[in-house]
């Protein structure tokens, strides 16, 4: 069975097509990517609002998460 992976904006409960890597450079080392996921509605907000925080790195499909993204 493949597990479900839900959208990360509050209240969502729609299937996540996007991972965003981020990294709050106060907290974390550079090589730390956190992880966010995000369905098609709410994938511009997530990504704007870790961007003007200048926590955005990239994102990603599903199928790409990286390893070492927590």
């Amino acid at each position: 069975m493949t597990e479900r992976l839900q959208c990360s904006a509050k209240d969502c409960r729609a299937n996540a097509t996007r991972a965003i890597l981020w990294n709050n450079p106060r907290l974390h080392t550079p090589k730390r990517r956190k992880t966010w996921l995000a369905c098609d509605e709410h994938l511009d907000y997530l990504r704007e609002f870790l961007t003007m925080r200048s926590f955005y790195l990239s994102d990603v499909s599903i199928d790409e998460i990286p390893e070492d993204a927590g």
